[in-house]
């Protein structure tokens, strides 16, 4: 078999140039994809770009509206919170007023308690000063009398000396006792009832008998039988005595 030289120079050109073109196909196309990856890859970046800036633009935005609110313009504060503040002043002032007026309420009533108590303790006071002098005086008229029957006993011994014995010193010393101790019963405030030729009272006299008289009147003492006494404005004793008929 005889082979055609030419036919296969031929042949082999045609395949190189067949894989040349296949090369530059697969060149291109690879070119194209590679264009087609960048391309995509800007398109992404503008996008990332795009939504960076409104991402800021954004913020921004928000940020100038914060200052809004918070500064607004010429440096004045916004009406609701002038009436705000005002509110609260308005509150704090009543919230002080009436905080004074209970406090002032709580000072009167005090005030007031403790002038009823020093009214009460002086009003004590006097009623215990004035029941310690009526236990005194009720214990000393007791006391005294006692004393009464004995200033009787002195008078009546006194009375039964003769006018020989009068002068003795024994006399004149028992007739000195006898002043002492009246004297000492006139300064505690004992007294004699003057009843003798008085009208009979039964307040102070104590009537045992009535007798005609051409000396008195009819109802007058005639004769004191037994001497009545005063303590202060209360009476001892009774004077016992003898009425004119």
């Amino acid at each position: 078999m005889i082979w055609d030289s030419d036919n296969d120079m031929n042949t082999a050109d045609n395949s190189d140039e067949a894989d040349l073109g296949s090369a530059e196909t697969d060149t291109a196309d690879a070119g194209s994809a590679g264009s087609s990856g960048e391309a995509a890859d800007s398109t992404d970046a503008a996008q990332d770009t795009d939504e960076s800036l409104a991402c800021e633009d954004s913020k921004a935005e928000d940020k100038t509206a914060d200052e809004d609110v918070k500064q607004p313009e010429d440096g004045k504060e916004p009406e609701d919170g002038k009436e705000s503040e005002g509110a609260k002043e308005a509150e704090g002032e009543a919230g002080r007023d009436g905080s004074t007026d209970k406090k002032d309420a709580q000072i009167a009533e005090l005030k007031d308690r403790l002038m009823r108590q020093m009214a009460e303790f002086d009003n004590y006071r006097k009623r215990t000063d004035r029941e310690k002098k009526q236990n005194y005086d009720i214990g000393a008229s007791d006391f005294i009398l006692k004393l009464l029957p004995v200033v009787d006993n002195f008078e009546r011994g006194l009375e039964s000396v003769s006018e020989e014995e009068k002068d003795s010193s024994f006399v004149q010393g028992i007739e000195m006792i006898s002043k002492q101790l009246l004297k000492l019963l006139e300064d505690e405030g004992v007294k004699e009832i003057d009843a003798l030729g008085k009208e009979f009272d039964p307040a102070f006299h104590n009537a045992v008998m009535q007798q005609p008289s051409e000396e008195y009147e009819s109802g007058v003492v005639m004769q004191v039988l037994q001497k009545g006494y005063m303590y202060k404005d209360r009476v001892l004793r009774h004077s016992m005595v003898m009425v004119a008929q």
